[in-house]
């Protein structure tokens, strides 16, 4: 069952090593191949702590992941990256050419 929101629980953000280099596939890329694979999960975290802890937290899937407590309420780390101006000039002309056929029909 996925877990509900409380007040008494952090969305946090947690991390650890799924693979170390020695245990990753040999047809990796050298230079993939020599770091560890890790990975970050965010979740409710259960219990307290402090940065740095080994903690466990509840994904909003319901599974429970413990790993090194990197973040306290974590940002969204994503974007649409830098604007294009062809794409914004398309944009205005899409909306003037709406708004024309709006005010024929």
């Amino acid at each position: 069952m996925a877990p509900h929101a409380s007040k008494d629980r952090r969305w946090v953000e947690i991390g650890f090593v799924v693979l170390e280099p020695d245990e990753r596939p040999d047809h990796l890329p050298t230079d993939t191949k020599s770091v560890p694979y890790y990975v970050r999960v965010k979740g409710f975290l259960e219990g307290p702590a402090q940065l740095g802890d080994v903690v466990t937290v509840e994904t909003l899937l319901g599974r429970k992941v413990e790993g090194e407590l990197l973040r306290v309420d974590p940002p969204h780390g994503h974007d649409f990256g830098l604007p294009i101006q062809e794409l914004i000039e398309a944009g205005c002309e899409a909306r003037s050419l709406l708004e024309s056929l709006e005010e024929q029909g």
